[in-house]
């Protein structure tokens, strides 16, 4: 059975509801995929924008599968395509925000709109990455965030979210544009997030950059 998001209609449009049933569709995805190792910072899939996703299809479905095998092996709370070492834009996430709700849900070809001014409330917590293992690093962004894209049969979506499930839409739809959240931060907080990475070793599996 196709494990399709449930939406309902707001003003501003469509927006998934992505708290109902999280534990049982996140399962049904990961038994279906494989798990796959992580692409880290160095790699070119990571530096450059990914393709928009024209076909929706099985190969897609398959994807989205072993993308959430891939997050719950890693023990992530979001995952981009291109962190599989696959050029696509597709996200999947299972986020929870700041008041303890768990969402659990994929976007595919996202865009991140642009906020009014009375949303644009920066929140300056601390960030990490499956793509840059062991590293941290405080980062100011917006702690409400409205994403827009297509879910897995192509239909429109709008997901939005508060807190940290707003840092993590904003985190994974700038990978699928080429973006690290280490590229935001000053040559020096860079310099350190890149040092505690090569002092770290991962918890899960990566791929070696050449």
């Amino acid at each position: 059975m196709s494990q399709q998001q449930e939406t309902r209609s707001e003003s501003a449009g469509e927006f998934v509801v992505d708290t109902e049933d999280c534990e049982e569709r996140e399962q049904a995805y990961r038994a279906r995929g494989t798990a796959r190792p992580i692409t880290v910072v160095g790699n070119p899939v990571l530096h450059k924008e990914c393709k928009d996703v024209t076909a929706f299809d099985d190969d897609l479905a398959k994807l989205i599968d072993d993308m959430f095998a891939s997050q719950r092996a890693a023990e992530g709370v979001g995952l981009a395509a291109n962190q599989i070492g696959v050029d696509a834009k597709v996200f999947v996430y299972d986020c929870p925000d700041d008041d303890g709700v768990r969402h659990v849900g994929v976007v595919v070809n996202p865009v991140l709109e642009e906020l009014p001014a009375d949303r644009r409330s920066l929140d300056d917590s601390g960030e990490g990455c499956l793509s840059v293992p062991t590293a941290y690093a405080e980062l100011a962004r917006p702690d409400f965030a409205v994403v827009r894209g297509q879910d897995a049969d192509g239909k429109p979506i709008r997901v939005r979210g508060t807190g940290y499930f707003a840092r993590c839409l904003q985190h994974e739809t700038d990978h699928l544009n080429g973006y690290l959240y280490i590229d935001r931060l000053s040559k020096r907080e860079r310099k350190d997030a890149l040092k505690q990475m090569a002092e770290g070793t991962p918890r899960y599996e990566t791929v070696p950059n050449d």
